[in-house]
C-alpha cells in the first residue's frame, strides 16, 4: 500500500473558458470541482491505476467534509485528524489557448496540537511492514515549522517504510539531512534549492546531484515540457514524453510521481511510468487523473545518454 500525507489539502474548483477577460464578466464552459493537494492528487491517480492507498489530511469545516465525502466517492479511504480551521478552496481558470491562471489560498492555521496529531498518525498507523511507500506531498501549514517534514521522514524510516518528498524551499532543505528515499522538485524548485538559475539539462543534473550530496537517496526532477531526470546512485537517466496539446497541468506532477511509485520508486522503468502518466494528465480536464487507458507508454523515451548540453525552455 502506498500512504499519502498531504498537510494542506484543498477543494480544487476548476473553470475552463475560451479565452480569460480581465475585468469582465466571463463564462465558464466547464467547470469542476475535484479533491485537491498533492499528495491527495498522489492518491487519486494511484487509485485509478488500481494500487491502494489511503489519504492522511488534517480537514476542518464545511469544504473539510466535502473533500473527504469527494475522496470516498472516488474508492479512496481517509484517515484525518480534525482541525479547528477550514480546508481551503483554490481556483483555476484554464484557457483553450494552453494558458492556466491558478488562485491558490493560503489555508487554514494549525496549532502545535493539531500537527502533533497528524505526526502521530502517521507514526502509530502507517510505519507498518504493510506500508510500502509514504508519499509527503506539498507546502506546509501556516504555524507549521520547515522542520516538520524532516521529523516526519525520520518517524517513517525509524518504522522501516520508504519515503517520498515532494515539497520546495525550507521544508525540502530541512528534510534532506533524514535522507527521504526519493524527493520530487520541478525545475523552478530544484533552483531554488540551488540557489541558481539552470539553463541546460546538464545544469539540472548538476543541481540534482547536489540534492543527493545534501542527503536525498533519489532525485527525480520534472523539467516540464523539457522532460524529466532520475538521479540516484545506480545511475542516472534522462525521460521524455511528447504532448500534442496540454489541455490542464494542474496535479501532472502529482500524477507523475503516482506513476513512479506505482511502478516500483527506483529506475529507468519508474521513470517511464512517472512520465506516462505526467503526459496523460496534462491532457486531461482539471485536475483529472489518468487511468491505464490514458496512457500512452510507446511515446516515452528514456535514456542514460543524457543531452547535457540541451536548452532549458522557458
Amino acid at each position: 500500500m502506498i500512504v499519502t500525507i498531504t498537510p494542506n489539502p484543498s477543494l480544487d474548483r476548476t473553470y475552463e473558458l475560451a479565452a480569460l477577460a480581465p475585468g469582465e464578466v466571463n463564462r465558464a464552459g466547464l467547470d469542476r470541482l475535484d479533491p485537491g493537494g498533492k499528495g491527495v492528487n498522489v492518491s487519486r491517480a494511484l487509485t485509478a491505476a488500481g494500487h491502494r492507498t489511503t489519504a492522511v489530511l488534517p480537514l476542518g469545516g464545511p469544504a473539510g467534509r466535502l473533500l473527504a465525502d469527494l475522496l470516498g466517492r472516488q474508492g479512496i479511504t481517509v484517515a484525518a485528524v480534525e482541525i479547528a480551521g477550514d480546508t481551503r478552496i483554490n481556483v483555476s481558470i484554464a484557457e483553450q489557448g494552453g494558458r492556466l491562471t491558478k488562485i491558490n489560498a493560503q489555508g487554514p492555521e494549525l496549532g502545535p496540537a493539531e500537527s502533533a496529531a497528524l505526526l502521530r498518525l502517521v507514526r502509530t498507523d502507517f510505519t507498518t511492514a504493510g506500508v510500502d511507500w509514504l508519499a509527503c506531498c506539498g507546502s506546509l501549514p501556516r504555524g507549521v515549522a520547515p522542520e516538520w517534514y524532516a521529523e516526519l521522514v525520520a518517524q517513517v524510516h525509524s518504522g522501516g517504510a520508504r519515503i517520498a518528498l515532494d515539497t520546495s524551499g525550507p521544508a525540502l532543505l530541512a528534510a534532506l539531512t533524514a535522507r527521504p528515499d526519493v524527493v520530487k522538485p520541478n525545475r523552478e524548485e530544484l533552483a531554488e534549492a540551488v540557489g541558481r538559475p539552470l539553463a541546460t539539462v546538464g545544469d539540472a543534473v548538476d543541481a540534482a546531484g547536489e540534492l543527493r550530496k545534501r542527503g536525498a537517496q533519489q532525485v527525480l526532477a520534472s523539467l516540464g515540457a523539457d522532460g524529466m531526470l532520475l538521479i540516484a546512485e545506480e545511475g542516472s537517466w534522462y525521460g521524455t514524453a511528447p504532448v500534442a496539446r496540454v489541455r490542464s497541468d494542474v496535479g501532472a506532477g502529482d500524477a507523475s510521481l503516482a506513476g513512479f511509485l506505482g511502478a516500483g520508486g527506483s529506475g529507468p522503468e519508474s521513470l517511464a511510468a512517472a512520465l506516462a502518466h505526467g503526459a496523460a494528465a496534462v491532457q486531461l480536464p482539471g485536475s483529472v487523473m489518468p487511468s491505464p487507458a490514458d496512457l500512452d507508454p510507446a511515446a516515452v523515451i528514456v535514456t542514460a545518454d543524457i543531452p547535457l548540453d540541451r536548452p532549458l525552455r522557458g
